[in-house]
């Protein structure tokens, strides 16, 4: 058993408004400058719909992630060693700009500077690339709102798109905000040749070393989530930091210290390193979220917390771990689920599924809402298609998305009877797979969690990481002498 801890992310998409204020905080934070300008570590993607860059989730395109080989060992999609080597002059798997979009501004001097005419002076898009005139056609949220009507390939629609078709009158849609998925198994780490990808000891998150970054760029290839970027000014790969700096001082990134509808949990979890393997290795991709949630430990179980001390983890770190949020959405309350699991990353970015506004719906389709024996046969039969966010979060495996849904409405309709005073709350929470108390648990930390118990986040303590193993010095966006 070799213990490491690791700050993760849950993420309800229900409270997501898609106002992107996450986006906007993030680019004024990390990406405010030249080079950097059609990147965003942060984005908010309208589902259905083709994502930034455009179809980022279709890997038989791309190339990201890892596959199993006939020996059902791990393997790079992209290939290995001597792939890259084919390739490392022409990567034909790397998305070019036009795939996540030219950036542009605006010739605001023209306001100014025009000449006297019947007509009113207008401003033209420029590229910010080039300094010539442009059109639009493509950005980072072209498809915002749209509910997927510019976008009939979208991945996560294979094999549900004559039931979405079937439902275009009701149409559906939900927001996904993505960031870097810190994962446990980074394939961008695996595909570097230079060694510049790098996964911290002390709270796992993913960097790049830009003193030996050397910008071969099989990162962003290697990466399924297309959350690593290539700066053409510097020639260095660049990426979400999960606002380190900002972290180890016990305080919450700066998207989720800007989310307005506070969707964002933030707290720290413990795995076996020695287990990873074994977890991405799991032969059936429907068994990868189970996978996933056994590959988290419990805190509270005193040889685990034995064996964290022992491997160099701060008390403090395990004691956070106790308290963790995200543990308790991901694992013991099992409502939160991964992206795209079946990438086989072990991503640390986890999302509690949209219900939809179900109590509507189920109200107009003739069920009776305050009946659990009605209510629960139809989560199949939700606004958002069941198998469309299986698709997205498990593998396309129903059965998580069910069990997560199910006790999102057992909490709805148990916090709905106690306002009205009716009775048998206990029957509903059963029905849902959960007692009272867990209920209000899954309650106050979706609704009304105070501010530190979303953020549940331990300041960091260097001296601790990793005792005898060197650091590197100079992280992702050129700190020097951090070690």
């Amino acid at each position: 058993m070799s213990i490491r801890a690791q700050l993760m992310m849950v993420m309800a998409l229900d409270k997501c408004l898609g106002c992107h204020t996450c986006s906007i905080t993030c680019k004024q934070a990390w990406t405010n400058r030249d080079g950097a300008e059609y990147m965003w570590f942060n984005n908010v993607e309208t589902k259905p719909g083709t994502g930034y860059p455009r179809r980022w989730e279709d890997q038989e395109r791309w190339r990201g992630g890892w596959m199993l080989d006939g020996k059902g060992r791990l393997a790079l999609r992209a290939g290995g060693r001597v792939k890259k080597l084919t390739t490392i002059f022409g990567n034909p798997d790397m998305p070019l700009i036009d795939d996540y979009y030219e950036p542009w501004t605006y010739d605001y001097a023209n306001l100014i500077d025009a000449p006297a005419g019947p007509g009113t002076p207008v401003v033209t898009p420029r590229s910010r690339l080039t300094g010539k005139p442009m059109d639009l056609t493509w950005g980072p949220n072209w498809e915002d709102d749209l509910a997927g009507t510019l976008a009939p390939d979208d991945p996560a629609l294979s094999g549900v798109e004559d039931e979405v078709l079937l439902r275009y009158e009701q149409v559906f849609m939900f927001y996904v905000p993505r960031i870097c998925n810190h994962c446990v198994n980074p394939s961008c780490v695996a595909s570097c040749p230079s060694g510049a990808m790098y996964k911290r000891e002390e709270d796992g998150i993913v960097l790049v070393d830009q003193d030996k970054c050397r910008g071969w760029r099989f990162c962003v290839s290697g990466c399924p989530y297309k959350k690593v970027y290539f700066n053409h000014l510097s020639g260095k790969a660049e990426k979400c930091i999960f606002c380190y700096p900002v972290t180890e001082n016990g305080r919450p990134t700066v998207c989720s210290e800007t989310c307005v509808g506070r969707i964002r949990a933030v707290g720290v979890v413990l795995y076996d390193l020695d287990t990873v393997a074994a977890a991405a290795q799991t032969t059936r991709a429907s068994d990868l979220v189970e996978a996933q949630r056994e590959l988290l430990l419990d805190p509270h179980d005193a040889c685990v917390a034995a064996a964290a001390e022992r491997d160099g983890v701060p008390h403090e770190w395990i004691a956070a771990a106790r308290r963790s949020p995200v543990l308790a959405l991901a694992k013991e309350l099992r409502v939160a689920l991964p992206l795209h699991p079946e990438y086989r990353t072990l991503p640390m970015v986890w999302y509690v599924p949209p219900l939809s506004p179900v109590l509507d719906t189920l109200t107009a389709a003739g069920y009776d809402t305050e009946d659990p024996d009605e209510v629960f046969p139809t989560v199949g039969d939700l606004r958002v298609p069941l198998r469309y966010v299986a698709n997205m979060l498990a593998a396309g495996d129903p059965a998580p998305v069910q069990e997560s849904l199910r006790r999102l409405l057992a909490m709805r309709i148990v916090k709905r009877r106690r306002q009205l005073g009716e009775g048998s709350p206990a029957a509903v929470a059963s029905e849902g797979g959960m007692g009272l108390d867990d209920v209000e648990r899954l309650y106050r930390l979706l609704a009304l969690s105070p501010y530190d118990e979303r953020y549940v986040i331990p300041k960091a303590r260097r001296e601790h990481a990793g005792a005898g193993q060197a650091h590197h010095g100079d992280d992702t966006l050129g700190g020097r002498g951090r070690g």
